[in-house]
C-alpha cells in the first residue's frame, strides 16, 4: 500500500479485498430481485477458526538434523500448511509450532481440514535429500463469527495443544457449545480483593491510522490472573463487578494504571492517547465522573473512554450530560461496538464522541458476505458526516484492511496489527517501529511473526 498525493492506493496483492467489495455493490440488494444466470453467491463463512500445529519428534529430529537444519523445520511446516490452505493466515510462532486461522460454513470445515492436514503430513518428508517423518499434533478452537472473545480463541486454541500433546492425538475445541462455567458465588467474593492482591493486570491494543501508517491511539484491556483458575476474561467478571457494585473501583484502579503506564511511553518518547472502556453504570455517578475527571487533570493525561451507544440509553439525559463533561476536560469520547446493538440515529447525533468503531462482526466477514461490505462502507459515511474518524475492529487480513482503506476508514484495530499485549511487549512494539527506516514505505507493525505477541 502506498500513499501518492494524499491517495491511497493498494498494491496487487490487496485487490482481492476490493474486488470483493466492488462485487458486494453489484448483487441485488432487493427481495425478490433475480440473480443473473450462472452466478454463484458468495459463500457466508459463519465460522472463525484458530489451529496450532507442533512438530511432536522435533527433539528426536533436532538429534539427527543438527540444531541449525532443525531450526528450520518450522518453515518446512509453514510453507506445506500455506500451499494446503492458501487463504488461511498462516505464522511460525516457535522452533516447533505453526498457527493458522481461516473461516469456514459450518464447524465440519475444520474437521475436514485438519483431516487433509492429518494425511499430508503422514507421508515423509525429503529434507535434504533423506526422507523423515513429521510427526504433527494439532490443537483448535472453533467458534461463531463474532460470538467469542479473539484472546479467548487463541487460550482455547493453546489448550487444545496442551491437550493433544498428552493424549498424543488432534483436539479441537467447540466454543459454540460454551466453556466450562465459573462458579459465580466464589467470584464474587473474591473480585473485591483482586485488585489488592495484585491480580488484575492490563494489556494494551494498538490502533494504526491506515493513511499515516503510524500508530494512533492504543485500548487498554483489563484482565484477571486467578491464583486457581488461571486467566479470567472480561466477559466472565465485568458483569459481574457492575451486578455487586465493583466497577467503578475497578475502573478507577484501570485509569490509574493507564497513567502510570502513560507516564512509561511517555519518557521513551511516544505521546499517544489511550483509551478505556467505561461501563455504562458509570455514566450516571456524579461521584466518578468528577473523581475521574480530577486524575485526568492532575496527571494531564491523554485519555479516551470507549462506551458503547446502547450504555446511553438507560439514562439519556445523565450520560450525555456526563460525556461532554469528559469531553471539556479533554478526554476523547469514542463509539464502541457500533452497530452491534440497537443503534439510534437519534442519540448518535448527540454524543460528544470524536471516534464510532465499527463491531469486528461487520469486518471479519468484510471480503466473503454479500451485506457487510454495504454496512460498514455507509457506516464510514455517516461518522465522517458526523465528523468522526471511524476505527475497524478486528482486522485480521490485508485483504480486509485493503477494502477498509478504499471506503475511507481511518483506523484499524486487530490481529493484522497485534494481539492485546503487556506494557513491556506494547513498549517494545513501539520502540521497533521508531527504529524503521524512513523510506520503508511498509509499516513495520504489519510485518511483524505471531511469536511476538506471544512475548506478551
Amino acid at each position: 500500500m502506498t500513499e501518492l498525493n494524499g491517495r491511497v492506493t493498494p498494491s496487487a496483492d490487496m485487490q482481492n479485498g476490493i474486488d470483493s467489495f466492488r462485487a458486494a455493490r453489484a448483487l441485488p440488494t432487493l427481495l425478490g430481485d433475480q440473480l443473473p444466470d450462472g452466478f454463484v453467491p458468495i459463500r457466508v463463512k459463519a465460522w472463525q477458526f484458530l489451529c496450532l500445529a507442533r512438530i511432536a519428534n522435533f527433539a528426536a529430529l533436532r538429534r539427527h538434523l543438527g540444531r541449525t537444519r532443525a531450526d528450520r523445520l518450522s518453515h518446512d511446516a509453514y510453507e506445506k500448511i500455506a500451499a494446503m490452505l492458501p487463504s488461511a493466515r498462516v505464522v511460525v510462532v516457535g522452533r516447533t509450532t505453526i498457527e493458522f486461522g481461516f473461516e469456514g460454513e459450518t464447524i465440519a470445515d475444520l474437521e475436514t481440514t485438519l483431516d487433509r492436514l492429518r494425511e499430508e503430513f503422514s507421508a515423509p518428508v525429503d529434507i535434504d535429500g533423506e526422507y523423515h517423518e513429521f510427526r504433527t499434533l494439532f490443537g483448535a478452537a472453533a467458534a461463531p463469527v463474532g460470538a467469542t472473545e479473539e484472546v479467548r480463541l487463541a487460550e482455547e486454541a493453546e489448550s487444545a495443544l496442551d491437550q493433544a500433546h498428552v493424549e498424543q492425538q488432534s483436539v479441537v475445541r467447540d466454543l459454540s457449545m460454551g466453556t466450562p462455567a465459573f462458579d459465580r458465588l466464589t467470584l464474587t467474593r473474591e473480585l473485591g480483593a483482586a485488585i489488592a492482591n495484585g491480580e488484575m493486570f492490563l494489556q494494551y491494543q494498538p490502533k494504526v491510522h491506515v493513511r499515516r501508517q503510524e500508530i494512533a491511539s492504543a485500548e487498554a484491556l483489563v484482565r484477571w490472573q486467578h491464583p486457581s483458575r488461571g486467566l479470567v476474561l472480561p466477559g466472565d467478571f465485568i458483569s459481574l463487578a457492575e451486578e455487586i457494585g465493583e466497577i467503578g473501583p475497578l475502573t478507577l484502579w484501570t485509569l490509574d494504571k493507564v497513567i502510570e503506564d502513560q507516564r512509561t511511553i511517555a519518557a521513551d518518547g511516544n505521546d499517544l492517547t489511550i483509551f478505556i472502556n467505561i461501563s455504562g453504570q458509570l455514566l450516571a455517578d456524579a461521584a466518578f465522573v468528577a473523581t475521574a475527571c480530577a486524575k485526568v487533570c492532575d496527571n494531564a493525561a491523554r485519555i479516551g473512554f470507549e462506551i458503547t451507544e446502547t450504555s446511553v440509553i438507560g439514562d439519556p439525559q445523565s450520560a450525555i450530560a456526563n460525556l461532554q463533561k469528559f469531553a471539556d476536560v479533554g478526554i476523547a469520547i469514542a463509539i464502541d461496538d457500533y452497530g452491534a446493538g440497537l443503534s439510534s440515529l437519534a442519540y448518535l447525533k448527540q454524543l460528544p464522541a470524536r471516534e464510532l468503531k465499527i463491531d469486528k462482526m461487520f469486518v471479519l466477514q468484510l471480503t466473503s458476505s454479500n451485506r457487510d461490505p454495504l454496512i460498514v462502507r455507509s457506516t464510514i459515511d455517516l461518522a465522517h458526516a458526523l465528523e468522526m474518524e471511524v476505527t475497524a475492529e478486528g482486522v485480521e487480513t490485508q485483504a480486509a484492511m485493503a477494502l477498509l482503506t478504499v471506503m475511507g476508514c481511518d483506523m484499524v484495530q486487530g490481529y493484522l496489527i497485534s494481539r492485546p499485549i503487556s506494557i513491556d511487549a506494547f513498549r517494545q512494539f513501539l520502540r521497533d517501529d521508531k527504529l524503521r527506516p524512513e523510506q520503508d514505505s511498509a509499516p513495520s507493525m504489519f510485518k511483524r511473526p505471531a511469536s511476538f505477541w506471544k512475548s506478551g
